[in-house]
């Protein structure tokens, strides 16, 4: 299998047991890697209705074939297992070098299975597999531990770790890479964390075999030197992702007192420019030629920092100074926690104290109380006093002080930085992202704002379909960063000459739309059977992009319409072949090769 190791390693910590199971062909094809491979791992073996932080859940860790190779931004992995803060798919793309040392080591993905006695980490060096003492470690912060491990096993030894946030099973615990690197938003820490798992040590030294070495490193390099003299290539590396907290104020969606509107008074205290002004460092995902980690000033060090950071823990909470926002990062990034998710915690019981709910919570926070956000942080990471309870997210929250009409999540993962009173392209992504409310399975919203904000079209469901194929049948699954086609305009077509030389499989871009498709119809089986049902209040976008106009800048009074959004989802629906209520057709599902799934899915829903 050239492209693919052929691969796939187990570890059974329950028994301190490894094996090296062969990769099917069959799959590898039909799901390429990455996310494709995770799914179909978790839909096969997961018993339904599994706990998520038992010992039964698995945490799988799958690469792609092009994980490993030079080329534009291959040194990713996804990180997926049942979630426990949505009981449905989670999982999250994180770069690290632990993604390329695993395909060096011989292995397309890695499946944790059971729950160690005590705390553990596992060294995988090649062929040689164990399971190690982790007791001295566990209760460290994520840097912590990193710096320790790689002083035992050497600079080449790449990390996965947790903090206390994922050992104290903090619903939206993250797994941390190279201090600066978070994934798996939906839980993916605390499921580690519920194996007894601290980290995941990897050093491989083999060749990724490729169908023809020649053709792919000339392509790699042809890719990368279109992407890099791109002129928006020189912006990019002064600023990344952190210019788009100028673009958001503009277009009015940046998130701001817990998207309660789209414009924030002291975003430039916050944005790119500010950025590039107290920049210290900028570091990268391995094998990546566009770096995006901007690395500032913040009260106990450095950190690096992005857009949905700033936005989430600025403007979002009401505080407008980089070296206190970037604080709040650290915070979440050595505790191991998801800065997404926090940011909304925070900002939603600071809208629940304003509205009178402090008795329920049991105390109040005002706007910008950076103090106290600091120390919220941390209780929620150590689950002290009342971060017990926020601990828990959003949407659990919101269930037990009685109050969902501010609570901004989808399925139970909270919303990324784009606020949608004026964007219902980007509402239905947020409502149908595989994993919850998400932006990085169609980041629809910069066409939607320089085409029509306020339609509720046909095209728009289809715009919607097109980028979460790209995204999710694409980059997801090979395992690539999307930067370089997004930021730096390298076409597409690259993808399909950098696989065939890579695996050998001429694939098109309809071969890999297909792929996409057929992941997103196992994904929403596999949330039907874990929730026993479905419909279609389930891809419902928050109730205050609905309900709560915005009162202020250029869209004064803009919200979402609850019939045109409906027709809207009628459109997407139609369009994936689903039916009414969101369920995936007998035919659409025989189309994909899926047509076993059809049976399982008729113990909780009609299938028409």
């Amino acid at each position: 299998m050239a492209g693919w190791t052929g691969r796939i390693l187990r570890v059974d910590l329950t028994r301190k047991k490894a094996v090296a199971q062969e990769l099917d062909a069959a799959v590898a094809k039909s799901f390429i890697g990455g996310r494709g491979l995770a799914i179909k791992i978790l839909w096969d073996e997961l018993p339904p209705g599994v706990d998520p932080l038992s010992p039964h859940n698995k945490l799988v860790f799958a690469t792609g074939p092009l994980t490993g190779l030079p080329g534009p931004n291959f040194g990713k992995l996804v990180v997926a297992a049942k979630s426990p803060l949505t009981r449905g798919y989670g999982d999250g793309n994180i770069g690290t070098w632990a993604a390329v040392n695993l395909r060096k080591a011989g292995y397309d993905a890695l499946v944790v299975e059971g729950k160690a006695e005590k705390p553990s980490y596992i060294y995988i060096e090649n062929d040689k597999v164990e399971v190690l003492d982790a007791t001295e470690y566990w209760g460290l912060n994520a840097w912590a531990v990193e710096e320790k491990l790689q002083k035992i096993h050497g600079r080449d030894a790449a990390v996965i770790t947790i903090g206390p946030a994922g050992e104290n099973l903090v619903r939206f615990a993250t797994v941390i890479s190279q201090k600066g690197r978070s994934g798996g938003r939906p839980g993916m820490g605390a499921v580690m964390g519920s194996k007894n798992l601290k980290a995941i040590v990897v050093k491989g030294r083999g060749e990724i075999p490729l169908a023809d070495k020649a053709a792919y490193q000339k392509l790699a390099v042809e890719a990368v030197r279109e992407g890099s003299s791109s002129p928006s290539y020189s912006f990019w590396m002064r600023q990344g992702t952190t210019s788009t907290v100028e673009w958001a104020q503009e277009a009015s969606v940046l998130p701001t007192y817990n998207f309660s509107e789209g414009q924030f008074d002291e975003f430039s205290k916050v944005g790119g420019a500010m950025v590039e002004k107290f920049e210290t460092d900028l570091k990268s995902c391995p094998l990546c030629f566009m770096a995006c980690g901007h690395w500032v000033p913040a009260e106990s060090g450095t950190v690096e920092v992005d857009y949905e950071n700033l936005a989430m823990l600025g403007p979002n909470l009401g505080i407008g100074d980089l070296s206190k926002v970037g604080e709040l990062n650290r915070i979440a990034d050595t505790m191991g926690m998801d800065t997404i998710s926090l940011g909304n915690v925070l900002g939603y019981v600071m809208e629940a104290s304003e509205r009178g709910y402090g008795a329920k919570l049991g105390f109040e926070v005002e706007w910008g109380d950076y103090e106290a956000a600091k120390q919220l942080a941390l209780d929620i990471a150590y689950r002290r006093g009342v971060g017990d309870l926020l601990a828990e997210g959003v949407k659990h929250i919101s269930e037990r002080i009685g109050s969902q009409d501010f609570a901004i999540h989808v399925k139970g993962l909270e919303v990324s930085a784009y606020d949608c009173h004026a964007a219902p392209a980007m509402a239905l992504a947020y409502a149908t992202s595989p994993i919850g409310a998400h932006h990085k399975d169609a980041w629809v919203i910069s066409w939607e704002v320089k085409t029509d904000r306020f339609g509720y079209t046909r095209e728009k469901a289809a715009k919607v379909i097109e980028l979460q194929r790209i995204r999710g049948g694409w980059f997801e699954t090979f395992v690539g960063c999307r930067f370089p086609w997004v930021e730096v305009s390298m076409t597409l077509d690259w993808y399909p000459k950098l696989f065939k030389a890579a695996t050998g499989v001429d694939a098109s871009p309809e071969y890999f739309n297909e792929v996409g498709d057929r992941i997103y119809a196992l994904i929403r089986a596999f949330w039907i059977r874990e929730h026993g049902g479905w419909n279609r209040e389930m891809d419902m976008p928050p109730k205050k992009w609905f309900k709560q106009p915005l009162t202020r800048g250029p869209l004064k009074g803009a919200h979402l319409d609850y019939q045109g959004y409906n027709q809207l989802l009628d459109y997407y629906y139609e369009l994936r072949g689903w039916d009414k209520n969101g369920v995936p057709t007998r035919e659409t599902l025989s189309k994909l090769g899926l047509g076993y799934v059809a049976k399982e899915l008729e113990k909780y829903v009609e299938v028409h």
